[in-house]
């Protein structure tokens, strides 16, 4: 009898071994099979179609050729070396704009000119870069709308007669004027300037600031710029020429007293 119960219990464990063997077996096969239903094998997703819903789309300005990939290098450099970048840039944008200043005025081409301007342009660069690199960080609210429109008004109110009054100071007194000559060059152009940017510049912050991220902003902002500047160089011309027909008239009106005397 005590043999028999041995035997019993012997068997009873190796049943007992038995269920547990198969139950991990039948879980294991579980869990293949659901990892097998979510991720494809890699040769399903090599043969997959592409259909519309699974190809990436890409942005209108990234699928422009030599251009995109132009403004992907200036982009890099841009990270790398932003001032350096801007000094070269701003360097690009007045040789650009005084070049077709001086072309409008029927004049033959003035070096001197070009030359004044590229020291304005270089001056200028880096602290033109750290104000709109501060602008975009701040008047960040809730409401993009009312983000933009403060913007455009702190830029348009703050930065640009700043930016005028140095830029027509500084031509006029890189050109030999005296102060009162150029105070005078100053308020001829700046309010004039000033008036004809809220037709442009308005614009033109709005869509850097709601559409381009920071380091396509200074390539979009530099092809508009060589048309701005353009006109400033051509305005700045149209003062240097006011004031030296005034200066003519008033050593004429001498001269005509002293032969009358």
């Amino acid at each position: 009898m005590a043999a028999c119960s041995t035997c019993r219990t012997v068997l009873r464990r190796h049943i007992d071994v038995l269920k547990k063997l198969r139950q991990r077996r039948a879980h294991s096969t579980q869990d293949t099979s659901i990892k097998a239903t979510k991720a494809p094998t890699a040769g399903q997703q090599q043969g997959q179609i592409p259909t519309p819903n699974n190809v990436p789309t890409l942005n209108f300005w990234q699928r422009l050729g030599p251009l995109t990939r132009a403004a992907q290098a200036y982009a890099r450099a841009q990270r790398k070396r932003p001032y350096v970048t801007q000094v070269c840039t701003s360097l690009a944008i007045y040789l650009c704009s005084d070049i077709s200043a001086q072309s409008m005025g029927g004049r033959d081409y003035d070096p001197t000119r070009t030359a004044r301007s590229l020291m304005i342009g270089s001056i200028s660069a880096i602290p033109s870069y750290n104000w709109f690199v501060w602008l975009s960080e701040s008047f960040n609210y809730r409401s993009r709308l009312l983000s933009l429109a403060t913007k455009v008004v702190v830029n348009q109110i703050c930065f640009t007669p700043v930016f005028n009054t140095y830029f027509f100071g500084m031509q006029a007194l890189l050109s030999g004027a005296t102060l009162p000559e150029t105070w005078e060059r100053i308020t001829k152009t700046v309010p004039v300037s000033c008036l004809n940017s809220c037709k442009l510049w308005p614009a033109v912050t709005a869509f850097t600031f709601a559409f381009l991220p920071l380091e396509y902003r200074p390539v979009f902002g530099g092809v508009i710029a060589v048309g701005w500047q353009t006109y400033l160089s051509y305005l700045n011309r149209m003062a240097e020429r006011s004031m030296a027909g005034r200066v003519e008239e008033l050593e004429g009106g001498q001269t005509l007293a002293k032969a009358v005397a």
